[in-house]
């Protein structure tokens, strides 16, 4: 049985990436009031101290851990004020092939409509994830597989030939195509079942699991909840989507992940939900939703909240114990970080 500490160790370091890809530093304008309903969700879900209020309205930038199963969740919250009109924000995030690269992000990868199998020629696998694909077999492997690609990988690649890495990665890329069509054509009842530990994790299952523990959804925006659930068969009213797929540094390897990121106008607020539908390492699923709430009183930019939350089998047990807090302290480094990030990057476009 392959080692449950070497996962938890690389899993460490990528908690911090996946729980603040994009959160964010303010501007106080004299405005001490936030708007109604952000003002509800604060005192009623986050629930602040009055150390983190007062740096919240005086321009500093806000995270906090949020209630969550510690076996196998990380949530975080993040907010801060950036000086821009809403909709820069949305053509930065749009443009998502530039928004999110460099650093952590190795390659991000935006797919048409139909997806088409060339959109994932610069997917590449790790030299050690084709290693381990070698002796992956259910219940035992390194990379998150369901029973259908751990046989793509035993009966299409010839493990006694040359050339095992073109291989192995062709096999990928059509599965990953496979993947998102999949999910675009039956939503949630074809994300994956992972075979790759002893215990089969159904990612539908994880993230409907997910969702109805996120009073962000349930109280807040039931539409939204649904959407995200029920797609495609439930239609969210003046929102727009697209699936991209990305290769990431996370903890100590590559990640290979494929996302689902939907932009939904209002009237009094625009949110952004970016729904991870696959990970190579690490998660089994992640959410993290973006609201984007005006505050005419403070100015002409926006309060940009963030909630992510992400499940993974690297927290429980023995070994979870040891790990925890450091995860959940790398996890809060992370979404400042990337806070401050999309505050520079927004504002900054003219």
């Amino acid at each position: 049985m392959r080692s449950t500490m070497r996962r938890a160790s690389h899993f460490v370091a990528a908690v911090g990436a996946i729980a603040g890809v994009s959160l964010l530093e303010g501007t106080q304008t004299g405005a001490s009031r936030l708007p109604p309903r952000l003002e509800s969700y604060l005192s009623n879900v986050v629930r602040p101290t009055a150390t983190e209020r007062r740096q919240l309205m005086s321009g500093a930038p806000v995270t906090k851990l949020l209630d969550f199963d510690p076996s196998k969740e990380v949530a975080v919250f993040g907010a801060v004020w950036i000086d821009a009109p809403m909709s820069r924000y949305i053509e930065v995030v749009q443009d998502i092939e530039n928004f999110e690269r460099g650093g952590g992000f190795r390659v991000t990868k935006r797919l048409s409509t139909p997806p088409r199998l060339e959109e994932f020629n610069q997917l590449h696998l790790p030299a050690d994830d084709v290693a381990d694909l070698r002796s992956c077999r259910v219940s035992d492997c390194e990379i998150k597989l369901g029973q259908r690609g751990l046989d793509a990988f035993r009966t299409e690649v010839n493990w006694k030939a040359g050339g095992t890495q073109a291989a192995a990665e062709a096999v990928m890329r059509r599965l990953a195509l496979d993947y998102v069509t999949g999910y675009l054509d039956g939503g949630n009842d074809r994300l994956a079942v992972y075979r790759d530990n002893s215990r089969p994790t159904f990612v539908a299952d994880e993230f409907r699991s997910m969702v109805d523990q996120m009073p962000e959804l349930t109280t807040y925006m039931p539409n939204l909840r649904s959407y995200l659930l029920q797609y495609p068969k439930v239609a969210l009213p003046d929102a727009r989507s697209f699936i991209y797929w990305q290769e990431t540094v996370f903890g100590l390897k590559p990640t290979i992940r494929i996302s689902h990121l939907t932009i939904r106008e209002g009237p009094e607020d625009t949110v952004v939900a970016s729904k991870m539908l696959y990970a190579s390492h690490y998660f089994w699923t992640a959410l993290e939703l973006r609201t984007l709430v005006p505050d005419p009183g403070r100015g002409r930019g926006f309060w940009f909240v963030t909630v992510s939350r992400s499940r993974s089998d690297g927290l429980s047990g023995f070994t979870g114990l040891i790990v925890r807090r450091r995860v959940q302290s790398e996890a809060r480094d992370g979404a400042l970080a990337a806070l401050r990030l999309t505050k520079r990057k927004v504002e900054q476009v003219r």
